[in-house]
């Protein structure tokens, strides 16, 4: 019998389920350099602006910030290069044909550890108006409302 997979989420990307809505979810590594694994774990990263894109067949992710490493010296890596995902090619058609839809775009979600190695949660999202983002903080605040009620009884 196989063991479960140990998966501990280092980063989320709150913001982006009260921005966008997520149609569609896709699970990619990232090629990483090894200080930014380490920062990584340490939890100095932001998803703050990140986006990913298609480029030349290949899913790139741009401006994702994972700060220096404290120890790192000369070895530092720079905290806003494009960094490479990997997926499978049948995976990246399924994002083009998204993408190319009219006002689609593709997010990271989150980011976790299994077995140690780095993943990324993509989002193929598009963008909420301002009357859907109202809905959205109604919705929130009528269930924290009902939470509180039920817990005083």
């Amino acid at each position: 019998m196989a063991e479960p997979k140990k998966t501990s989420t280092v980063l989320k990307n709150k913001k982006a389920y009260f921005e966008y809505n997520i149609e569609k979810t896709f699970t990619a590594g990232i090629a990483l350099q090894g200080t930014e694994v380490k920062s990584l774990r340490a939890g100095h990263a932001s998803f703050t602006d990140s986006f990913a894109y298609i480029h030349n067949g290949e899913v790139l992710l741009k401006d994702l910030y994972i700060k220096e490493f404290d120890q790192g010296s000369y070895n530092n890596h720079d905290t806003r290069r494009i960094r490479k995902l990997l997926l499978h090619r049948d995976e990246i058609n399924k994002i083009q044909v998204g993408l190319h839809q009219q006002g689609y775009t593709l997010i990271p979600l989150k980011i976790f550890f299994t077995r140690g190695l780095a993943k990324v949660e993509l989002g193929l999202a598009k963008g909420k108006k301002q009357h859907d983002k109202r809905a959205s903080i109604a919705e929130k605040d009528a269930k924290r409302e009902i939470a509180r009620n039920l817990k005083n009884f």
